[in-house]
C-alpha cells in the first residue's frame, strides 16, 4: 500500500462525538440518543419507537441527513430505560464502526454490485480496532439508483465495472465528488486496503480523519446526477419504495405514529430511515402512492421540488445548547417566501452555530448564528468568512432581498447556485445591507 502522510493544513472545526443509544449526548432539550438501524423494520416497530420517545423523552424525533433516527429530550434517568426497551425490541442495530450502504442496497436492480457483504466484512474486521475518531465513517456504495454520493465519508468504496469484472474504487475524505482517489481493487483487496487505512487513521490519533491522509492524492472525477429519495423507487422484486420525510428532519412522535398507522393499514411492509432526512416505505406501487398522498396532506416532505427539502437546518435554539438562532422558524419562512431561490441547485444552510452540523460541506449560501448576530457566508462552510453580518431580527428580510437579487440577475438557463457564484460576495453584501 502507498505510504500516506497526514496533512494538518486544514484543521477544520471538529463537531464532537456522535450520540449513541448507550452514550446519549447532552443538548439544549436534554439528552439525545441515536437508534442506529442497519436494515428496514416494520411500520409498527417504528411506531413503537415513537411511543418510547414520548414515554422517555420529549417526543421529538430527528431523521438525520445520513438517515439516523434520533430521540430527543431524555434525562439521566430515562435514557438507560430507553436503551433497555429498544434493545428488547430485537431491532437490527449497528454495533461498532459506522459502515454505511445505500438504503436500497440489495433491492436495487441498477446497482453494479451489492455492497452489503463488503460492508459486513469491513465492519467485522474493524470491530476491535481502537483509537478512531468518534465520527469515523466508511461508505460502501454499489453505484445504484439511490447513492450516498453527497455524504461525507472518511473512506468510500464505490463499485465500478471494467472488462466484465467488478472493482471497488477507494476514495478518502469528502463527498464522492470531492474525495481523493486512493486506488482501485478487486473485492478481497478492497477489504484489506480499507482495514489498513482504518489502522493508519487509528495510529494517527483520535482526531484523524480520511481527509488528513488524502492531500497528495488526485480528486475523484465524478459528475453523475443524483436521485432524490423523495420519489417512487422501483425495487428488484417488483415492489416500490417511496420517500417521505419530516420537514427539516424533525417532527413529533405523534405525527410519525399517524404515518406508520396509515402505512400499516395500507399493508406497507417495511420502513427505513434514509439519506436526506427521509424515510423509505416499501410496498406496492398503489399503496406507496396512497401513503405519499396521506403524508403530503399531513405536512411531510414528499417531493424533490418541495422547497423545504432544499434547506439544511439544524435543530437550533433552544433545543441545541450551541444554537443561537431559531433555525426552523427561519427555514419555514424561507421556504414560503423564497421559492425561486430554492430551486434544488444548492442547499440553503441555516446553521445555529459555526459548527455547521446540518451541512458540513460548503454550499452556495449559509445563514450562520453567532452570539450577537447572523453571519452570511457564500460558497463556503458555516465557519467560513462571512460577506455580511446582520441582526437576528433582519434575517428573513435579508434573505428575501438576496432572493430578489438572484431573481433579477439570473440568466437564461442559469440556476440559483450558479447565479449566486457569479454575483459574488461584494454584490451580495450590497443587497444584504442596503444603503
Amino acid at each position: 500500500m502507498t505510504a500516506i502522510a497526514r496533512d494538518r493544513a486544514d484543521p477544520d472545526m471538529r463537531r464532537g462525538a456522535c450520540p449513541a443509544l448507550s452514550a446519549p449526548m447532552m443538548t439544549g432539550d436534554g439528552l439525545l440518543a441515536r437508534v442506529p438501524l442497519t436494515a428496514a423494520i416494520a411500520p409498527e416497530q417504528l411506531a413503537d419507537l415513537c411511543r418510547l420517545a414520548m414515554r422517555h423523552g420529549n417526543g421529538m424525533i430527528d431523521i438525520s441527513a445520513r438517515g439516523n433516527l434520533q430521540i430527543r429530550g431524555l434525562s439521566e434517568t430515562s435514557a438507560p430505560r430507553l436503551e433497555a426497551e429498544v434493545r428488547a425490541m430485537d431491532l437490527p442495530l449497528r454495533d461498532g464502526l459506522a459502515v454505511e450502504v445505500p438504503p436500497l442496497a440489495g433491492e436495487d436492480a441498477t446497482e453494479i454490485a451489492g455492497p452489503r457483504p463488503l460492508a459486513d466484512a469491513i465492519r467485522d474486521r474493524a470491530r476491535d480496532l481502537q483509537g478512531l475518531a468518534p465520527k469515523t465513517s466508511v461508505i460502501v456504495d454499489g453505484a445504484g439508483r439511490l447513492r450516498l454520493s453527497g455524504l461525507i465519508a472518511d473512506i468510500r468504496l464505490v463499485a465500478a465495472e471494467a472488462d466484465g469484472e467488478i472493482r471497488w474504487k477507494i476514495l478518502l475524505g469528502g463527498t464522492e465528488a470531492s474525495g481523493r482517489v486512493f486506488n482501485v481493487f478487486a473485492e478481497t483487496q478492497a477489504i484489506e486496503a480499507t482495514v489498513s487505512l482504518l489502522e493508519k487513521l487509528a495510529s494517527l490519533g483520535s482526531d484523524a480523519r480520511g481527509r488528513d491522509i488524502a492531500s497528495a492524492l488526485p480528486v475523484n472525477d465524478f459528475t453523475a446526477a443524483t436521485v432524490s429519495p423523495f420519489t417512487l423507487h422501483p425495487l428488484s422484486d417488483g415492489t416500490f419504495a417511496t420517500g417521505i420525510g419530516p420537514a427539516f428532519g424533525q417532527t413529533h412522535a405523534e405525527n410519525l405514529i399517524a404515518l406508520c398507522n396509515e402505512a400499516t393499514r395500507l399493508d406497507i411492509r417495511t420502513v427505513k430511515p434514509a439519506l436526506d432526512h427521509s424515510l423509505l416505505f416499501s410496498g406496492s406501487q398503489a399503496t406507496c402512492r396512497t401513503l405519499t398522498a396521506f403524508a403530503a396532506d399531513t405536512g411531510f416532505v414528499t417531493s424533490s421540488t418541495d422547497p423545504r427539502g432544499h434547506i439544511a437546518a439544524c435543530t437550533g435554539r433552544p433545543a441545541c445548547r450551541s444554537g443561537t438562532i431559531a433555525t426552523h422558524e427561519i427555514a419555514t419562512r424561507a421556504a414560503a417566501e423564497c421559492t425561486d431561490l430554492l430551486d434544488g441547485s444548492f442547499k440553503l444552510h441555516v446553521s445555529g452555530c459555526p459548527k455547521g452540523c446540518a451541512h458540513p460541506q460548503a454550499t452556495a449560501l449559509t445563514l450562520c448564528g453567532m452570539p450577537d448576530h447572523v453571519s452570511l457566508v457564500a460558497s463556503a462552510k458555516a465557519s467560513g468568512q462571512p460577506f455580511a453580518s446582520i441582526a437576528f431580527a433582519d434575517t428573513n428580510a435579508t434573505l428575501r432581498r438576496l432572493a430578489d437579487l438572484v431573481r433579477s440577475e439570473r440568466r437564461s438557463g442559469e440556476n440559483s447556485a450558479a447565479c449566486l457564484a457569479r454575483i459574488g460576495p461584494d454584490r451580495l453584501r450590497q443587497a444584504a445591507i442596503p444603503g
